[in-house]
C-alpha cells in the first residue's frame, strides 16, 4: 500500500504512522511518500500505473475544496483502498453492493464510515433477525458531519440498512430513509424542518465528527441510553456522557486501519483474479492463433 501525505495536518501524520506500524506488524508493506500537493496528481497516476502497487490512500484534506475530489476521483478504483472514487461512492449511495453480477465482489467502502459500522454491529445495534440490508430498521441516528470523506457516506450506509438518519452540517439538518422496510432499494434525502436538539432527543445512537476542540454535544440534550460514537480526532462529546450512553466509543482509529487493511487484501485478491483471468485468455487466444495457423498450413498443403 502506498500513502500519500501532502498536508501539515499533525493528526494525518500520526494517522499515518500509526497505519504504517499496524500494517507492518501483519506483514504489509506500507509506504507512506511525501509530496507537495502540486506533486499529488502526478505521483497518483504513477502509482496507478505501478504493478508493484495493490493500494493507494491519500490523507485530505489536501486543496480542501473541489480539487481533492477531483484528487479522489483519479485514483485507480482496482486500487482504491480508501472507497473515495466516483464508482464506489456511486455503489455506495445507490445500494449496489458488489461490483459484479455474479456477486463475488463487495465493493470497497470508506474506511471511517465501515469502522462505524462495526462498531454498531458489534455492540449488537444491528437486529441479525432482520434481512440482511434491513437490520438497522426502527433505528434512529443522527450523525453531525456531512463531508465527502466520512459524514455523507455514513449517513448513507446507515439509512441503506434501514436507520431513519438525520445528517447534520453547519448547513443544517437532512434527512435520510427508505421508508417502511424493502421497498426502496435505496434511500432518499429530505430536508428536514427539526433543530439539531431536537433530532438529538430522538436519536438511538449519535455521532460526533466535528473537528473543532471547541464543539461539545451537550449530554443534556441526549436520550437515556444512547450510542454515542466519536470520530473526530479531538473530543465531540463532555466529559460526562457516560452517565447517559449506554455505550460510549471515544476513538475509532484503530479500527479504521484495520478496515482499511481489510480493503487493501480483497483489492489485492481481486486484481489476482483479474490477473489469472487476463492470462487465460492470454493463453486462449495464442492456442486459437497456433490452430488457425495449423488449419491454413494443412489447406495449403
Amino acid at each position: 500500500m502506498v500513502a500519500f501525505l501532502a498536508n501539515e495536518d499533525e493528526a494525518a501524520r500520526r494517522y499515518a504512522e500509526w497505519t504504517g506500524k499496524t500494517c507492518r506488524d501483519i506483514g504489509l508493506r506500507f509506504e507512506l511518500r511525501q509530496v507537495t500537493r502540486t506533486q499529488l496528481e502526478e505521483a497518483i497516476i504513477e502509482a496507478n500505473e505501478d504493478d508493484g502497487v495493490n493500494g493507494i490512500m491519500v490523507y485530505y484534506p489536501v486543496f480542501g475544496d473541489a480539487m481533492d475530489q477531483y484528487l479522489q476521483n483519479i485514483v485507480d478504483p482496482a486500487k482504491d483502498v480508501e472507497g473515495l472514487c466516483h464508482t464506489y461512492r456511486f455503489y455506495m449511495y445507490h445500494n449496489i453492493r458488489h461490483l459484479d453480477e455474479a456477486k463475488t465482489q463487495r465493493c470497497i467502502i470508506p474506511c471511517t464510515p465501515l469502522a462505524i459500522v462495526k462498531f454498531l454491529e458489534h455492540m449488537g445495534i444491528y437486529n441479525s433477525k432482520l434481512p440482511y440490508g434491513d437490520r438497522l430498521h426502527g433505528r434512529t441516528v443522527t450523525v453531525i458531519n456531512r463531508s465527502e470523506v466520512v459524514g455523507r457516506p455514513l449517513a448513507a450506509l446507515l439509512a441503506n440498512d434501514g436507520a431513519h438518519v438525520y445528517s447534520a452540517d453547519v448547513n443544517g439538518l437532512l434527512e435520510l430513509n427508505r421508508g417502511q422496510g424493502l421497498h426502496l432499494k435505496r434511500y432518499l434525502t429530505n430536508e428536514c424542518s427539526l433543530t439539531l436538539e431536537e433530532a438529538l432527543a430522538r436519536s438511538d445512537i449519535v455521532i460526533g465528527g466535528v473537528p473543532a476542540k471547541a464543539y461539545k454535544i451537550p449530554t443534556a440534550q441526549l436520550r437515556e441510553g444512547v450510542v454515542a460514537i466519536n470520530l473526530s480526532s479531538v473530543a465531540n462529546f463532555e466529559d460526562d456522557i457516560t452517565s447517559k450512553a449506554s455505550f460510549f466509543v471515544s476513538s475509532v482509529g484503530k479500527v479504521t486501519t484495520v478496515m482499511l487493511e481489510r480493503n487493501l487484501m480483497r483489492l489485492w485478491q481481486y486484481q489476482r483474479k483479474a490477473r489469472a483471468e487476463a492470462e487465460v485468455k492470454e493463453t486462449d487466444a495464442e492456442a486459437d492463433a497456433v490452430a488457425e495457423e495449423e488449419q491454413a498450413a494443412k489447406a495449403y498443403a
